[in-house]
């Protein structure tokens, strides 16, 4: 414990004085002083040691008893040969203005030596004149560890080049760094106190969860990739962040306390799309070839333009449907002219399954006036179109109207073209839980097409050779 030439605490403060009323007062002062984290003695102005605490006794391995009552540092903390420079900085700081900070190298009671950073300053008396000093110390090396960990946590929140948020347990934001605030697109001090569910539109439910685990159990092992989406004053925006957690635990409590969660991420989407997209690029080439593998070995043609539109179903849509012109191809289109399809296959609308070959091949398809799968042909192109936001009865209507399966929002229309003739079209449909055909999805129907074309067209040849 602290210790000085009356009762181990101070020998400055009288029994009628703040803080020396009887034994409370310097068991009070005593407390105080042992329990700080950086060592403390004190000096008076003849520059005896009136004060050391139990942190400057593990520092320098010297007792309070040892300590106590000794004339400067000269002989015992420090070098003689150092000792004259030593006191004379220690005592300046009597007569200065404010703190002042000094290195040192003190001797421990076994020889060794610490390099310590000191900060002193003036002790008044009543009159206003300096009674003495005191002298706060400690190891240099741990210094300069907290210093560079609060400069690192200052660098974390202003220039760091990922987002850092600060979650308390409330699974709120508490602090939140430039770029955190710019990727969720307000203001650092907008966010604080916000529940996640106001600032993010996707993935709220799988973050708090991982929040709500690391508190509980401590940080995963790797980084996790999460998709998010983000509220923008254009509407939502999904990203996907590569985020990684820390668990936060204050340092003053005896036992492990989480103050929250560190959560660290980097914006990842630009990467991961490019990922996904060649992963699908990959498969739906490799799809492509099996379709013309196991086309290869029908012996109708008419069976292997199914086969082509049975494996280009596999992630692409719910359904597809094929329709060839009524009569013969047509070489030129013509946008005047009357379109009539006749349904030749379609995939079962109950659910999974190969194509079926229509009951009524004859019989044309009621399309109404400006269906899309009668515009590719007339255009002899590709038509996309959607429900759009509709309620789900009105979407119902819409897919009826068009001779859809009812569950159907999205669609897309591609022209057979084979020969430079028009034979017909195919319809690829998906229902409300996909999103809506993309260009790269255009381009994969249009690649399915083709090859649904040449088969049709082989067949519809082999007909003409037969008859």
């Amino acid at each position: 414990m602290s210790a000085s030439r009356r009762r181990g605490t101070t020998d400055e403060l009288g029994p009628d004085e703040p803080g020396g009323d009887g034994p409370y007062g310097f068991d009070l002062l005593a407390a105080l002083l042992d329990g700080m984290d950086a060592a403390l003695c004190a000096f008076d102005a003849d520059g005896v040691v009136t004060h050391w605490n139990r942190e400057a006794e593990r520092i320098l391995g010297w007792s309070a008893e040892e300590a106590v009552g000794r004339h400067g540092f000269a002989g015992w903390a420090v070098r003689s040969a150092d000792a004259g420079e030593v006191e004379g900085r220690l005592m300046a700081a009597m007569h200065a203005a404010g703190r002042q900070v000094h290195e040192f190298a003190l001797l421990t009671k076994d020889g060794g030596r610490v390099l310590v950073r000191t900060q002193s300053s003036a002790v008044r008396g009543p009159d206003g004149k300096p009674a003495g000093l005191y002298c706060a110390f400690s190891e240099v090396h741990a210094q300069i560890d907290l210093e560079r960990s609060i400069a690192f946590s200052e660098a974390l929140f202003e220039d760091a080049s990922w987002g850092v948020v600060l979650i308390d347990a409330d699974l709120r934001p508490a602090v939140v760094n430039t770029h955190a605030a710019r990727a969720l697109g307000t203001g650092r001090t907008a966010v604080l106190g916000r529940p996640l569910g106001e600032l993010l539109t996707h993935g709220v439910r799988e973050l708090e969860s991982a929040l709500t685990h690391v508190l509980a159990e401590g940080a995963p092992p790797a980084p996790a990739e999460m998709w998010i989406g983000v509220r923008t004053p254009d509407g939502e925006k999904r990203r996907c962040w590569r985020s990684g957690f820390v668990r936060l635990a204050s340092p003053l409590a005896e036992e492990p306390v989480p103050l929250g969660v560190g959560w660290l991420f980097q914006d990842v989407t630009e990467a991961k799309q490019g990922e996904q997209e060649a992963a699908l690029l990959r498969f739906r080439a490799n799809q492509l070839h099996r379709a013309a593998r196991a086309a290869a070995e029908c012996e109708d043609p008419a069976e292997a333009a199914t086969v082509h539109l049975d494996f280009s179903l596999a992630g692409f849509a719910d359904h597809a449907l094929l329709d060839r012109l009524h009569g013969a191809p047509r070489a030129d289109t013509d946008p005047a002219a009357p379109v009539r399809l006749v349904r030749v296959a379609a995939t079962p609308a109950g659910g999974p399954g190969p194509s079926v070959l229509s009951a009524h091949p004859g019989l044309p398809v009621g399309y109404p006036e400006g269906h899309p799968a009668l515009q590719c042909v007339a255009r002899a192109g590709t038509v996309r179109a959607g429900a759009g936001g509709i309620p789900a009865d009105q979407a119902r209507v819409w897919a009826r109207t068009r001779q859809w399966p009812e569950d159907t929002v999205h669609a897309l229309s591609t022209v057979l073209r084979s020969r430079g003739r028009t034979l017909g079209a195919v319809t690829f449909l998906r229902g409300g839980g996909r999103t809506g055909f993309e260009r790269t999805d255009t381009t994969y129907a249009e690649d399915v097409a083709v090859r649904i074309a040449a088969a049709l067209d082989l067949a519809e040849a082999a007909g003409e050779t037969r008859g």
